[in-house]
């Protein structure tokens, strides 16, 4: 197969704290990579604002010129405080973001040898989002089962041998920095997100660039922040992905903050594998 490449960029938080330098430095380089897809992994915005809204769409429009371009939103892109437990419903959670970024909050990419499908795990203030910990409110997300109930479906009709690439905000594996979840009820959420077909999960939330394996088999990428808020005062970095017929490989770009540019950093490779397909549970739609 012809291999694969795919820009992963994730809470660039447009507002107070964002690194402007970073932005600028990416909108240069990101033409230069050669990606077949762009992924955003949400955290657009800081505070849900019109203003933040619209320079990220700015920067969508830009990188969809080069490639086509996915994004799901974020924590910090839902205005929770409209309906706090859903109180007055879901819609005014999203009002902004599907202004500028449409009605579909989980939208699905084909590209030549892949689909890229995104999960929605952020909620707000939310009954399933609560841990016992009161910090974690309208931080931590799900994942419901819905949602990987849905991902399975889109992996299922994908054509054979086409890359299966879930797209979502929280970070779904522990942060080495942090030593947090991402999601509530993250064992469970973790066990169908192996069993939903995905052979690749992007996410972000942490602010920490990773990659570690799910279930020891399903590559998990996440990529940190173009903000002030690095995990550790570490340098930002974004990954390019390259997925082969055999490897999936992950190539971190680096921020170098006196240079003013983004050098190539780490590097790591997972084993590519067929993901298993999920049955269509009962009552789902095939």
């Amino acid at each position: 197969m012809k291999e694969l490449r795919i820009v992963h960029l994730s809470d660039l938080h447009f507002g107070g704290v964002v690194d402007l330098a970073q932005i600028h430095a990416l909108e240069d380089l990101v033409p230069t990579l050669a990606a077949d897809a762009v992924a955003i992994s949400g955290d657009l915005t800081q505070r849900a604002r019109h203003g933040e809204f619209q320079r990220a769409l700015a920067l969508v429009r830009r990188l969809h010129e080069v490639a086509p371009t996915l994004v799901v939103p974020g924590n910090h892109d839902v205005e929770w405080w409209w309906s706090p437990f859903g109180i007055a419903g879901r819609g005014p959670l999203y009002r902004k973001y599907r202004t500028y970024f449409g009605d579909d909050l989980t939208p699905t990419l084909s590209v030549p040898g892949a689909i890229l499908a995104g999960g929605l795990s952020a909620y707000g203030v939310a009954f399933g989002s609560m841990t016992p910990n009161p910090n974690d409110m309208a931080v931590k997300g799900h994942l419901p089962a819905s949602e990987t109930d849905r991902l399975a479906a889109v992996f299922r009709q994908a054509p054979t041998g086409v890359v299966r690439i879930a797209v979502v905000h929280h970070n779904v594996l522990r942060g080495d920095i942090s030593g947090r979840m991402g999601l509530a009820h993250w064992r469970d959420a973790q066990a169908r997100l192996a069993a939903c077909g995905a052979d690749l999960v992007l996410c972000g939330h942490d602010h920490q660039e990773s990659a570690g394996l799910l279930a020891g088999t399903v590559p998990v990428v996440a990529s940190g922040t173009h903000t002030s808020r690095s995990r550790g005062g570490r340098p930002s970095a974004f990954p390019l992905v390259r997925v082969g017929s055999t490897e999936v490989r992950v190539e971190f770009q680096c921020w170098d903050a006196a240079a003013g540019e983004f050098r190539p950093g780490p590097a790591h490779a997972f084993p590519r594998r067929a993901a298993p397909r999920l049955a269509v549970p009962a009552g789902s739609a095939a």
